[in-house]
């Protein structure tokens, strides 16, 4: 059954869009034996799973997500179980690769044909994306690829909409982007009701999904790498995107290296979670426009916060942007400030003159509350390490809080704390490395153990750590 299920067109779906209660274990349960998770021995006519078996099938699906494996449904499982996939299942518990091997083509000399074109982009534009997502391929393998306008191509390329004649319809809007076939079919369809677009955080990436859908075209399945462009669900645009080591590795095992290739060492890091992009409503610029917020979150991820919208930050650039209430349900946008203790593994939010305490990612009881020690509108948060105190600033002031002891709080100068820091910053936290960042516009200050700033700061928030400097 995975065998014709491999065969079958490798598709992005949102499976959460079909879902009356995304939430609930019903729909947790369908989900786990949809894509492969969960499944009855072929000898057994019963639905029914035990508790046991249920529970094996979560931590699969943790460890594949990398989640922390714990085989409860908790609110970061259900979420990631919600956002936009493959249709196809997920092999995971195969011990055999990281990577997923289909097929391959006999040849290393193909051709390809663009049919039709999106009115999203520029013919031009559109051709530039879809040269970039073949070359990500020739650039590491011995396969070329060259564009031919006449005739039958290897791989055929086209748009296609809903109830437009493709033999796999698509389904407006969201939930499906493309699909393609194995080699040796070579057909890529992209969904004509997505908008299509390239060094935009809006809409989905034409370079970055081409690229998906060629490494299935190619012969690649899925990874269990979430940073890899072989990945289940679709990562959103990424300025500075390169292939994963496991995408290297799985397409080198199918058609060898070029004279060209050098192997580089991969810096592994934790995954972000991915997000569903949401394209209704203004979308913050995270290039241009200034943070309302930035955290060391939940399970060790980088969270930044600007509007309505949040998104994680990791080495491989950053998340596709979501709404906050996907994650943090109850919290308001336009946030003052945010800071997440490493003593409590609490998350406080700040608003006006209220105050949002959540664990993980679900709201505590009692709040929010008015905050009655410190003033409204404060600007920014932090946990400092070393005394394990919260410090929170607004204008030129800071004030220092023990969560664990409400206590009066007293206004203190920040120059008389911190050398080297502006007044009024737009956020601030403590980051992996033990060090405190300080951001205000599109710049941002380091500071040292002694609480002044390292030489060289400040530097620029968009190509340090939003990494816009360039496109590739």
């Amino acid at each position: 059954m995975l065998f014709l299920t491999l065969l079958g067109a490798m598709t992005f779906s949102a499976y959460a869009a079909t879902l009356a209660d995304p939430g609930s274990e019903e729909d947790a349960l369908r989900y786990l034996k949809e894509f492969g998770y969960l499944q009855k021995p072929l000898e057994s006519n019963s639905e029914d799973f035990s508790a046991e078996d249920v529970q094996d099938a979560i931590r699969v699906f943790q460890v594949a997500f990398e989640l922390p494996e714990t085989g409860v449904l908790d609110s970061e499982t259900l979420e990631k179980m919600k956002q936009p996939r493959c249709g196809l299942e997920d092999p995971f518990n195969q011990k055999i690769h990281s990577y997923l091997l289909l097929g391959r083509w006999r040849k290393k000399n193909l051709t390809y044909r663009i049919h039709n074109y999106t009115p999203d982009m520029t013919t031009a534009e559109v051709n530039t994306a879809i040269q970039s997502a073949f070359k990500y391929w020739s650039d590491i393998t011995p396969l070329k690829f060259r564009e031919i306008k006449y005739g039958r191509a290897d791989i055929r390329i086209s748009f296609h909409r809903l109830g437009s004649g493709c033999s796999r319809p698509f389904d407006g809007p969201g939930k499906v982007l493309a699909h393609a076939d194995i080699p040796e079919l070579g057909t890529i369809h992209f969904d004509e009701d997505e908008y299509w677009t390239e060094g935009t955080y809006l809409g989905v990436n034409l370079r970055i999904i081409a690229a998906h859908e060629l490494g299935h075209a190619l012969g690649l399945g899925h990874s269990r790498f979430s940073n890899a462009l072989m990945a289940p669900q679709y990562a959103g645009y990424k300025p500075n995107f390169r292939l994963h080591d496991d995408d290297v590795k799985g397409i080198q095992v199918l058609y060898g290296k070029n004279d060209r290739y050098e192997e580089k060492e991969e810096t592994v890091t934790t995954a972000a979670p991915t997000f569903s992009p949401t394209p209704s409503g203004p979308m913050p610029d995270p290039c241009q426009d200034n943070l309302d917020a930035i955290i060391l979150g939940p399970y060790g991820k980088t969270y930044a916060f600007k509007g309505n919208y949040v998104w994680t930050i990791t080495d491989y650039g950053i998340s596709p942007l979501s709404k906050i209430q996907v994650l943090w349900k109850g919290l308001p946008g336009n946030l003052d400030a945010a800071v997440h203790s490493k003593r409590t593994k609490r998350t406080y939010f700040f608003k006006g003159n209220k105050l949002w305490r959540y664990t993980d990612f679900k709201l505590n009881s009692g709040y929010p509350k008015v905050l009655t020690r410190v003033p409204a509108n404060i600007s920014a948060a932090l946990y400092w390490e070393g005394n394990q105190k919260i410090f929170l600033f607004k204008g030129d002031n800071y004030w220092q809080w023990d969560e664990l002891a409400w206590s009066n709080l007293y206004p203190k100068k920040i120059s008389n704390l911190f050398t080297g820091i502006p007044g009024k910053v737009d956020a601030a936290l403590t980051w992996k490395n033990g060090k405190i960042y300080f951001f205000k516009g599109d710049k941002y200050w380091r500071v040292s153990k002694q609480l002044s700033v390292e030489r060289g700061y400040p530097l620029s928030k968009a190509e340090r750590w939003m990494q816009c400097n360039h496109l590739n």
